[in-house]
C-alpha cells in the first residue's frame, strides 16, 4: 500500500514526512507522487494522496480530482477546496456562532480582458464606501477574499488610504474586514479533525513563539481548541490552520482556510515541526488503511459505486416492468373502449340481428370482428364530431 506525496518547492517537511511514514513499520510506503499526461477515468497506484500544492497547479488539481473518482483517498479533499474562499468562511463562522470580525466582500477594481460595463450592469457605481466604513471601522484590513500567505494584505486608516491600496488590487476580489487590536494572537494545527496545537504567532514579524512564554487561559485555550475543530468538522478539512486575534478574552477567527499550511522547520519552529510530522504521518497512515475512499463523500458516487448501481439496475427494471405493465392494461381498456364505440356506430348498417344472437354465434370473437369493422362516412362524421 503507498502513499503519494504531491509537494512545491518546501524542502523540510515533506521528506521528514516520507521518513516518519515509511519507519513506522505499517507495511504502508511513502513517496513523492510522479504525473505525467493524465488519462481520463485512470487508476493510479496510491491508496492515498497528500496535496500540498495543487492550489497553485491547476493541472495538479485536476489530476487529483481524477484520482478521487478512481478511488483514491485525497488529502485535503480537492473538490471541498476548490468551492471554499475567505469570505465564505467568515459568513459559515457566523452562522456557527463563532467571534469573527465584520467583514465586507468588495468589487474587483479589474477585470480581465474582454470583461465590458455591459458584463458588469448588475454592480453597484458608484460604490458606496462610506457605508462600508462604517460597517467595517477603522482602522481595517483589506484583502483577498481567497489569498493566502499575508500576500496583498494592507492595513487601512482612512478612506484615501484604502483608495490607494484598492487601486493597487487589479482583478482581486477583495475582503475589507474590521482590525481586531489583539493583545495576543494565536495559530492554530488542526489534524485529522480532533488534534489541534494552539501556537502563538507574532503577526507583526511572522514568527512562531514559545507556548511555554506565552500560555493562555485554560478556559480560553478551551474554547479556541473547541471552535478550531468545529471550523474543521464543518468545513472538512483533515489539515488546516485557524488562526484567532484575541481581544478581551474573545478569540475571533481570523482566517481558518488554509488547507496547505506552512510546516517549515525554519518557520514553526522545531517543537511544531516535530508536532506536525508526527501528527500528519499518522493520520496518513490511519486514513490509508482504515478510511473510505474521498469519493463516498459526493453525490455522485452513488451512481458509480457498483452496488448502488445494481440496486439502480433492478430499481429501474422493476420500474420498467410495472410501466410496461400499466401501458398494457391501458391499451386493453383502451381497446375494449375503442371496439365499443365502433359496435355501437355500426349498428345501423349490420344485419339485423340480436346482438345475443351474434355473441352467441361468434364468441370470444365479437370483439376482434368488431374491432375490424370498416365506419361508414356517417360514422366518422359523428367520430370528428
Amino acid at each position: 500500500m503507498k502513499i503519494g506525496i504531491l509537494v512545491g518547492m518546501e524542502n523540510t517537511f515533506p521528506p521528514a514526512l516520507i521518513e516518519k511514514i515509511n519507519g513506522m513499520g505499517e507495511g504502508i510506503t511513502a513517496e513523492y507522487v510522479k504525473i505525467g499526461g493524465v488519462r481520463m477515468g485512470e487508476a493510479n497506484d496510491y491508496r492515498l494522496i497528500f496535496d500540498r500544492i495543487s492550489h497553485e497547479i491547476p493541472f495538479y488539481r485536476s489530476y487529483l480530482k481524477n484520482a478521487v473518482l478512481n478511488g483514491t483517498i485525497v488529502v485535503n479533499n480537492p473538490f471541498w477546496w476548490s468551492a471554499d474562499e475567505k469570505f465564505f468562511g467568515y459568513s459559515l463562522a457566523v452562522k456557527l456562532g463563532l467571534a469573527v470580525p465584520k467583514t465586507v466582500l468588495l468589487p474587483q477594481k479589474g477585470y480581465i480582458k474582454g470583461v465590458t460595463d455591459n458584463s458588469l450592469r448588475n454592480l453597484e457605481f458608484p460604490l458606496n464606501w462610506d457605508s462600508i466604513i462604517e460597517e467595517v471601522g477603522l482602522p481595517a484590513i483589506l484583502k483577498p477574499h481567497d489569498g493566502g500567505g499575508w500576500k496583498d494584505v494592507y492595513k487601512v486608516n482612512s478612506k484615501e488610504e484604502l483608495w490607494s491600496y484598492y487601486d493597487r488590487t487589479g482583478t482581486l476580489a477583495m475582503v475589507m474586514q474590521e482590525f481586531i487590536d489583539f493583545s495576543m494572537y494565536v495559530r492554530c494545527y488542526c489534524v485529522a479533525k480532533k488534534h489541534v496545537l494552539v501556537m502563538p504567532y507574532d503577526p507583526a514579524n511572522r514568527r512562531y513563539l514559545s507556548r511555554e512564554e506565552n500560555q493562555l487561559d485554560p478556559q480560553l485555550e478551551d474554547r479556541i481548541v473547541r471552535d478550531t475543530i468545529l471550523i474543521n468538522e464543518t468545513l472538512g478539512y483533515d489539515l488546516n490552520t485557524v488562526e484567532f486575534a484575541i481581544k478581551d478574552g474573545v478569540p475571533y477567527a481570523i482566517d481558518f482556510t488554509n488547507p496547505a499550511p506552512d510546516a517549515d522547520i525554519w518557520s514553526v519552529t522545531e517543537p511544531y515541526f516535530n508536532w506536525i510530522t508526527n501528527q500528519v504521518a499518522e493520520m496518513l497512515v490511519d486514513y490509508a488503511k482504515y478510511s473510505v475512499p474521498t469519493l463516498r463523500y459526493h453525490r455522485w458516487n452513488k451512481w458509480l459505486n457498483q452496488d448502488a448501481a445494481q440496486g439502480l439496475s433492478a430499481a429501474a427494471g422493476e420500474l420498467a416492468q410495472d410501466l410496461v405493465a400499466g401501458v398494457g392494461q391501458m391499451a386493453q381498456k383502451a381497446s375494449d373502449v375503442l371496439s365499443e364505440v365502433i359496435e355501437t356506430i355500426t349498428e345501423p348498417i349490420t344485419p339485423k340481428r340480436s346482438r345475443k344472437a351474434t355473441a352467441e354465434k361468434t364468441g370470444s370473437d365479437s370483439s376482434k370482428n368488431a374491432k375490424n369493422t370498416r365506419p361508414t362516412k356517417a360514422a366518422k362524421s359523428a367520430k370528428k364530431e
